[in-house]
């Protein structure tokens, strides 16, 4: 199962099972939906999905999202962040 982020502006959430991507990797995505229109406005490949709760911190006055990990794969952290 995965959960999803809430964000003043943003819902956040990984896809709980693997699948093959449009460019045929093995893997899940991540994605962002604008919180007023539900309308997708960004998606990451990751290669593998997403269990758990996720969580976001602050660091260097950048704002960061770190993800569950899957039992079935060797836990990894991976933090992500939007460009400037």
């Amino acid at each position: 199962m995965a959960a999803t982020l809430v964000t003043k502006t943003l819902v956040i959430s990984g896809e709980p099972r693997a699948g093959m991507t449009s460019t045929g990797l093995r893997g899940a995505m991540l994605r962002a939906y604008d919180k007023s229109t539900g309308a997708e406005v960004g998606a990451v490949y990751m290669p593998a999905p997403e269990s758990g709760a996720p969580m976001t911190y602050m660091f260097d006055g950048k704002q960061y999202r770190r993800g569950g990990q899957r039992r079935s794969v060797p836990g990894e952290l991976l933090a992500l962040r939007l460009p400037d």
